[in-house]
């Protein structure tokens, strides 16, 4: 376990402030941030949705994309973030989801290391007599969401190898002032075999709930166009 994570409690942070604003100092300077199937209707209006095979699990995550270039992201402006939805596994830093406790329930865990430890500048987690602040409530709703979201995941993600339905993409950006930019290692839906599958196949995933998160991930790479164009109005030439 990491030395920095805690499991979050009353007695031990009463007086715990977390900063909510954004900026690269805080940790926001990302190029992606892994996406649940379940958040693709969300992600799908500001982010292109892309998928990464790890080689060692042999095992796909999806990827809500931010820049072209590690550590760029061109949705931060300042001390706000220039979308109004922000991927889970992002928006509930510095929480986590820990194991069960003795009665199974899930518990909070807390990473001490992180820049969003605050002072008196931040949120306050638990209100002085110790009870969970709204703030804290919120966290726990989304961390509940991000861990089913995990967990049905696994479903989604045989269903598109049981169905090949997913090709490797290696995309070359061309900017306004003539540089270019690769992004390599990632995969999209083959949308040629998609359209191939019969009527149960498409009928299977349908039932299973995997064909509408298979449609956002295709249509969010209509996105990309639109992360060119506030690549090029950073780099000034938009």
């Amino acid at each position: 376990m990491n030395p920095h994570h805690s499991i979050l409690t009353p007695e031990a942070h009463r007086d715990l402030r977390v900063r909510i604003d954004r900026d690269v100092a805080l940790g926001d300077g990302v190029m992606t941030s892994v996406v649940m199937p379940a958040e693709f209707r969300d992600a799908q209006q500001h982010y292109p949705i892309l998928f990464r095979l790890n080689a060692e699990r042999d095992d796909f995550t999806a990827h809500a994309i931010f820049g072209f270039e590690t550590g760029e992201n061109l949705f931060l402006k300042g001390a706000r973030w220039d979308a109004d939805y922000v991927p889970l596994a992002l928006d509930v830093q510095p929480f986590l989801i820990g194991g069960p406790d003795a009665s199974g329930a899930r518990q909070v865990h807390i990473d001490l290391g992180s820049p969003r430890i605050a002072g008196e500048e931040g949120v306050r987690v638990f209100e002085p007599e110790g009870t969970p602040t709204p703030f804290l409530e919120a966290i726990a709703d989304r961390l509940g969401a991000l861990h089913a979201g995990f967990e049905e995941s696994a479903a989604f993600f045989a269903a598109l190898r049981r169905h090949d339905l997913l090709e490797p993409l290696t995309l070359e950006v061309t900017l306004n002032d003539g540089s270019t930019h690769r992004l390599v290692g990632f995969h999209v839906i083959d949308e040629g075999r998609l359209r191939a599958l019969d009527g149960a196949a498409l009928g299977e995933l349908h039932g299973e709930g995997h064909l509408m998160p298979i449609f956002m991930a295709l249509a969010s790479l209509g996105n990309l166009r639109a992360l060119v164009a506030r690549k090029n109005k950073r780099d000034g030439h938009g």
